[in-house]
């Protein structure tokens, strides 16, 4: 018996926290995610927190966040990062962009 299988595949969506340290303050960090996120149709924040790092959130499919987290792990080219720190979170209805707030 012959199985079909559909080629639509249901994406699931996934919501993070995420903490992104090294000298990644004053480098253009922040106005870099956004462009990536709003490029592979992540939405969320990115905002500087007062111990040097970089914190926000960010929702999309699997796919989607697998390569959002590579682009935090990667950093425009001024910054230097040591290290990207994310976690799984509940996911909120409603939003529709990657803000700078």
């Amino acid at each position: 018996m012959k199985r079909i299988f559909s080629t639509t595949a249901k994406m699931s969506t996934k919501r993070i926290s995420y903490t992104v340290k090294g000298e990644v303050q004053g480098v253009n960090f922040r106005s870099f995610t956004q462009k990536q996120a709003r490029s592979i149709g992540v939405t969320g924040f990115v905002t500087n927190a007062s111990d040097g790092s970089v914190q926000g959130e960010a929702q999309g499919s699997d796919d989607a966040i697998k390569q959002f987290v590579q682009h935090l792990n990667k950093g425009p080219p001024a910054a230097s990062v040591s290290s990207v720190k994310h976690d799984d979170i509940s996911t909120k209805s409603g939003e529709s962009s990657f803000n700078v707030p």
